[in-house]
């Protein structure tokens, strides 16, 4: 799936609503009412029509046996038959655009979904960039979606729609597929594409030592593709869609982030945790004022009060799943090299040093406390200090 060029980065498109949700005929079973509407529309008896009948009926009917809503409405068949409209709809839009044309609308609608979040905030990137990330972008998650497809419609692994039919079938899917929306902590919710996009965008080079600007550059003349293609530029794109993210580094960053929400919460700071969604969906300092309804001055309030915060969750209740995540725990020196590790002991007072062996021993603060002859809370905070220092260690 590919298209040379995006012209228009268009936020949505006028799909002719071919069916309403009465004209369906109800004396049937869901999947002969649209077998039934498909030849009406194709004037033809393709058995291309059957597959995909099936298919958007399974699929209909999986949707409505999940949701709650749908089950407790008393009114299943109806929920099914507006829902099949809609798939039906939504495949046919694509049928009579034609392969090419529904194939640079899919990639259109797509790419106004990501292209905000298709790089990191800090990179500037110019348009000629971010398009040519969006093409990278875009061929894995259309790989994503057929995947997606073919486990989702039990077809043969190796399935490839075939007829104008079943393409149409497989763009409407992958509109659809990016459109689902993933459930967040603290009850926010994020579209599926958009969160593969803020993904993709982590797992860019931190640093190139070629313009990005000039690597991603699509200019013309064989000459300048020669250019464009040299070993280091070359080089900068394979990581820019290559690098593998490492599943534990994935997992440990889910379970912080999902106990920072926990905390928050339990600790009445529920305006922290809703700052919190939404910094995680990358979005501006200007977006977040609009959603939470606050003035820029009662923004930098809340960014201090969650950094506060976020700086004693990591160094207080949540410290040793913290610093597991940040690879410093205390079976790995605190992160800190030997070197530093040396010097950092060395500044540390002889009740500082038991302290760090009684964790160490993993000890309780009650019982470190009896062994220091102080009380727990008094343990709490001299552990908090120490852990300061070793974060000032490292970040030497």
């Amino acid at each position: 799936m590919n298209v040379k060029t995006i012209n228009s980065l268009s936020t949505s498109s006028n799909h002719k609503n071919y069916y309403q949700e009465g004209e369906l005929n109800t004396a049937n079973s869901l999947k002969q009412k649209l077998v039934d509407k498909l030849r009406s529309h194709l004037h033809t008896n393709s058995p291309s029509i059957q597959a995909v009948a099936t298919r958007l009926s399974l699929e209909v009917e999986r949707v409505c046996s999940k949701s709650n809503r749908i089950q407790t409405s008393g009114d299943i068949e109806s929920w099914q038959i507006s829902l099949g409209s809609h798939r039906l709809n939504k495949c046919l839009a694509y049928y009579e655009l034609g392969s090419q044309q529904g194939r640079v609308e899919l990639h259109s609608n797509l790419s106004v979904m990501i292209y905000r979040h298709i790089a990191p905030a800090q990179k500037q990137l110019g348009f000629s960039a971010r398009y040519n990330l969006i093409e990278d972008f875009l061929q894995e998650f259309y790989t994503e979606s057929l995947r997606a497809f073919r486990r989702e419609n039990e077809v043969a692994e190796d399935y490839q729609p075939r007829t104008k039919l079943e393409l149409a079938e497989y763009m409407a899917f992958t509109e659809q597929y990016a459109k689902r929306r993933i459930n967040l902590p603290n009850g926010y919710n994020q579209q599926l594409i958009v969160l593969r996009a803020q993904s993709f965008a982590r797992r860019q080079p931190k640093e190139t030592a070629v313009d990005i600007e000039q690597a991603v550059e699509y200019s013309k003349g064989e000459e300048a593709q020669a250019r464009r293609y040299t070993a280091a530029m070359h080089q900068i794109r394979e990581e820019m869609v290559a690098e593998t993210p490492d599943p534990w580094e994935s997992v440990s960053r889910d379970r912080v982030i999902k106990a920072l929400f926990q905390y928050l919460e339990s600790q009445g700071h529920s305006d922290c945790a809703n700052y919190l969604a939404l910094k995680l969906q990358d979005l501006s300092a200007t977006e977040i004022d609009e959603i939470l309804g606050l003035t820029p001055r009662e923004r930098d309030y809340l960014q201090q009060r969650f950094k506060y915060h976020v700086e004693k969750f990591a160094r207080t209740s949540h410290w040793q799943l913290v610093h597991q995540w940040l690879g410093a725990d205390l079976d790995q020196k605190l992160g800190l090299k030997t070197q530093q590790w040396e010097a950092f002991m060395a500044q540390l007072s002889g009740q500082q040093q038991q302290l760090l062996e009684l964790k160490q021993r993993k000890q309780s603060d009650k019982e470190i406390a009896k062994v220091l002859g102080c009380t727990p809370k008094k343990v709490q905070k001299q552990w908090t200090k120490l852990l300061e220092l070793a974060a000032k260690a490292r970040n030497k």
